[in-house]
């Protein structure tokens, strides 16, 4: 999904990249996932909801971005588990990608240079391009190039090491995963945690796929219906940028869909595509938002459409989206709150140091009182306990 971020209270907002992992160790308890502190928190929150599918899951939700990418290279089964074991309530397990065979991976775009060892494959120098991918050039390597076997012998890594150095610790530990192997996972995890796990996957780039005979959605509904999650109210929510991409899959499965909306001035390229005027900001109108509950159940807006910053970056008076999208039926899912001060508003920045964590919990605390559904975070552990001060306090 997009990029954007947040978290940390005062005490560990100048901590150093030890001070941190101290934190997150001391979050984690043994091999049950449970969290302190957060029982309470998990026990307010649920009480707020009940029922199947999407109301049965807390309030605020909390959404591991790319699993718990703050402190494990995204999209590996180390950033998943890690999600888990700190307690989030839903796993964005799959930005979904295919490979040149038809197997769909799970990696942030289909250019794995910077999330991938590939740089230092010699036999596979070759497949070093440059394409366009929605009207963008592009230089690197793309997954479509390589066979499922091919991607197997590649590892993943850090993609931002400027801001999380620490995470580099763990390059090359993990391979790439397949969208089967995690719905096989997340029902290996289900049954050892006697509680439902959550995914939250996304087509990625669904139109300039389905140019190279390579459609996403169908590849989607196929495994999904292969492992009895194609329901209303199964575990799995199905997001994507392009509004057709959403509108397709409404006709081939009942999973919640999510549209995700990035900036108000921006296009989803399926309307470039398509040559619809249309731009996010005629989406979030209440025609745009009724016209999507026709056909998904949230959106997945940027956080700045929940509340705009400044030209100096700090935050400025919310918008009317959340009170609109709920009249129309929709849940809200913005993304992404991360920890470290260059994805934090301004005002929420604690010193220059870009590896640094500002006032998350401040952030947090900011969202959340816009009425959100729930969000997307880097850092569950940090959500979570947002999420016990907001219900709690």
């Amino acid at each position: 999904m997009g990029t954007q971020g947040k978290q940390e209270s005062n005490q560990q907002a100048s901590a150093s990249g030890t001070g941190r992992r101290a934190l997150l160790g001391a979050a984690v308890l043994g091999a049950t996932g449970t969290v302190l502190g957060l029982s309470g928190t998990a026990r307010a929150a649920e009480s707020s909801r009940s029922g199947k599918g999407l109301k049965s899951l807390p309030v605020p939700t909390i959404i591991g971005h790319r699993g718990a990418s703050g402190y494990r290279p995204e999209h590996t089964f180390g950033s998943y588990q890690l999600a888990l074991d700190l307690g989030a309530d839903i796993v964005e397990a799959g930005d979904l990608v295919p490979t040149r065979d038809g197997h769909l991976v799970c990696r942030h775009e289909p250019e794995i240079g910077g999330t991938t060892d590939v740089a230092d494959h010699p036999e596979f120098a070759g497949r070093k391009t440059t394409k366009v991918l929605d009207g963008v050039s592009t230089t690197g390597w793309f997954t479509e190039d390589f066979t499922l076997a091919e991607l197997k012998t590649l590892r993943a890594v850090e993609r931002i090491p400027a801001n999380r150095p620490h995470n580099t610790l763990y390059n090359g530990r993990w391979e790439i995963p397949t969208f089967e192997e995690v719905l096989r996972w997340q029902d290996e995890q289900t049954r050892k945690r006697g509680k439902q796990v959550w995914i939250y996957p996304e087509t990625k780039h669904p139109t300039y796929f389905r140019k190279l005979g390579l459609g996403l959605e169908e590849r989607v509904a196929k495994l999904l219906h292969k492992y009895g999650k194609d329901r209303k109210n199964s575990p799995v929510i199905v997001q994507s940028f392009e509004p057709s991409s959403i509108q397709r899959l409404n006709k081939l499965v009942d999973n919640p869909l999510v549209v995700l909306l990035s900036g108000a001035s921006s296009r989803p390229w399926d309307f470039v595509e398509a040559g619809d005027p249309r731009t996010v900001a005629d989406l979030v109108t209440r025609a745009g938002l009724r016209e999507i509950a026709g056909y998904a159940q949230g959106i997945g807006p940027t956080l700045d459409l929940v509340i705009p910053k400044d030209a100096a970056g700090n935050l400025t008076t919310p918008t009317t989206l959340v009170k609109d999208a709920h009249a129309v039926g929709l849940v809200l899912h913005p993304y992404t709150m991360r920890n470290e001060n260059p994805f934090l508003p301004t005002s929420f920045r604690k010193g220059t140091d870009a590896d640094a964590y500002g006032d998350s919990f401040g952030a947090f605390r900011t969202y959340f009182a816009t009425g959100i559904d729930g969000v997307f975070t880097d850092n569950p552990d940090t959500g979570l306990l947002a999420r016990a001060d907001f219900v709690n306090g």
